[in-house]
C-alpha cells in the first residue's frame, strides 16, 4: 500500500489571472467593444485606400475616369446651347455684346457662366439692365433695357450722349445725328441733368432759337441763345427766371433787340447787356446829342 504519509497534489486555482481578468473587465467596457468592431476595422480600411491612393499611377488613373465620366455627361445633347438670342437692343448694340462675349457654339451649358456673362454685360455703357439665362432648346437668351438718352453732353474732347441719370450711353460724332435732344455743357452738367430738361421744357416757346445749356462753377445755368445771346439764371428758381423772361418777351419782343445778355443773377436787380453793334451805336448817338459829332 502506498505511503499514507504521501502529500497529494495541489488543485488548480479556479481563480482567473491578474491579466485575465483585466481583460475580461476591459471586454465589459462598451467603448472598447465599439472600438473593435468599427474603429479598428476604419483604421484598416483607411490605411489600406490611403497606401493604395498614394500611387500616382493610380491618381492619374482615377483623375482620367472622373474626366472622360464629366465630358459624357456635359456633351450630351440635352446640355448643348446652340445659339445666343438678344431681345431689347438694337442690331448694332447686339453685335457689341457678341464681340464682347465671343462663344464658339454648340457649347455645354456646364461651360457657361451667366453672372459672369451679365456682369461683362453691365459694363457696357449703352446698357442699364441686362439678364441672362439658358432657355430650354438649347438657347442662351440675353434680355436688354437699353439706356435712353435725353440730352447731348458738350466737352472739349466731343459730344457724349447722356440718360436721365447723367450716366454716358456713348459718343456722337455729330450734333445733327439727334437733333430732337437738348445740348448741354459745362463741368457738372450730368449730374443736373433733370434740372437741364425742365428748364428745356420750359424755355419751349422759344423753339428753335434754343441752342442749348452751360453749367457755370456747378451751381447755375446759362440759356444760350441764337445770336449769341445768353440768359444767366440765378441759382435758386432757374425755372421761375426764365418764365418771367419768355413772358417779357411775349410783351415786347426783348429778346429780338440788341442784347447780348439778360442777367437775372441777382433777383431783385435784373440787368441787361447790349450787344458791341449796339453799344457803339448808343455812343455814338449819345455823342451826337452832347454835340461833340
Amino acid at each position: 500500500m502506498p505511503s499514507l504519509n504521501r502529500r497529494r497534489s495541489p488543485k488548480a486555482d479556479p481563480a482567473p489571472s491578474r491579466w485575465s481578468y483585466r481583460m475580461q473587465r476591459l471586454m465589459l467596457t462598451p467603448l472598447f467593444r465599439l472600438t473593435l468592431r468599427a474603429g479598428l476595422p476604419f483604421a484598416v480600411s483607411l490605411g489600406a485606400a490611403t497606401w493604395f491612393l498614394s500611387d500616382p499611377d493610380t491618381q492619374a488613373a482615377i483623375r482620367d475616369t472622373v474626366a472622360e465620366t464629366r465630358a459624357s455627361i456635359e456633351q450630351r445633347p440635352e446640355f448643348m446651347v446652340n445659339l445666343m438670342a438678344i431681345d431689347g437692343g438694337d442690331p448694332e448694340l447686339a453685335d457689341a455684346i457678341r464681340t464682347a462675349i465671343p462663344l464658339d457654339f454648340p457649347i455645354s451649358s456646364f461651360d457657361l457662366d451667366p453672372a459672369a456673362m451679365r456682369a461683362r454685360i453691365l459694363e457696357m455703357p449703352p446698357i442699364r439692365e441686362a439678364s441672362v439665362r439658358i432657355r430650354p432648346g438649347g438657347v442662351l437668351q440675353i434680355d436688354l433695357i437699353p439706356r435712353v438718352p435725353v440730352a447731348i453732353w458738350r466737352t472739349p474732347e466731343g459730344l457724349t450722349l447722356i440718360d436721365e441719370s447723367g450716366v454716358h450711353v456713348g459718343p456722337i460724332a455729330r450734333r445733327g445725328l439727334r437733333p430732337n435732344l437738348p445740348v448741354i455743357a459745362g463741368d457738372g452738367a450730368p449730374a443736373h441733368v433733370h434740372e437741364a430738361l425742365t428748364l428745356v421744357r420750359a424755355g419751349a416757346p422759344l423753339g428753335n432759337r434754343l441752342r442749348g445749356l452751360v453749367r457755370l462753377g456747378d451751381r447755375r445755368w446759362d440759356v444760350v441763345l441764337d445770336r449769341d445771346q445768353r440768359i444767366m439764371l440765378p441759382v435758386e428758381n432757374p425755372v421761375g427766371a426764365l418764365e418771367r423772361v419768355i413772358a417779357l418777351h411775349g410783351v415786347d419782343e426783348v429778346l429780338s433787340r440788341d442784347i447780348a445778355r439778360i442777367d437775372l443773377r441777382l433777383t431783385g436787380r435784373p440787368t441787361v447787356r447790349m450787344n458791341t453793334t449796339a453799344t457803339e451805336e448808343w455812343w455814338r448817338i449819345r455823342q451826337l446829342n452832347s454835340g461833340t459829332e
